[in-house]
């Protein structure tokens, strides 16, 4: 992974790296690395991820279908 530092603004360099190790979810994989899972608390936690993936992608569906309202925007964005 690179990040390009440019005028020496190394403050901007820092977030955009950060960000781009969050979308690649390094973050959530070293946290998941430091204790040991046992083999059943993992395929339940996936699992539980899994059911939860399907569901947000039933209720984006649903949303584009006309079936459900579409979610409110939050103001001030």
């Amino acid at each position: 992974m690179q990040v390009l530092v440019r005028d020496n603004n190394v403050d901007q360099a820092l977030r955009v790296l950060k960000k781009k190790l969050q979308r690649e979810g390094i973050f959530r994989e070293m946290r998941m690395r430091e204790a040991f899972e046992k083999p059943s608390v993992k395929r339940a936690r996936e699992k539980a991820e899994a059911v939860s993936r399907q569901r947000k992608n039933a209720r984006k569906q649903m949303q584009r279908e006309g079936l459900l309202p579409a979610p409110k925007k939050k103001p001030g964005k």
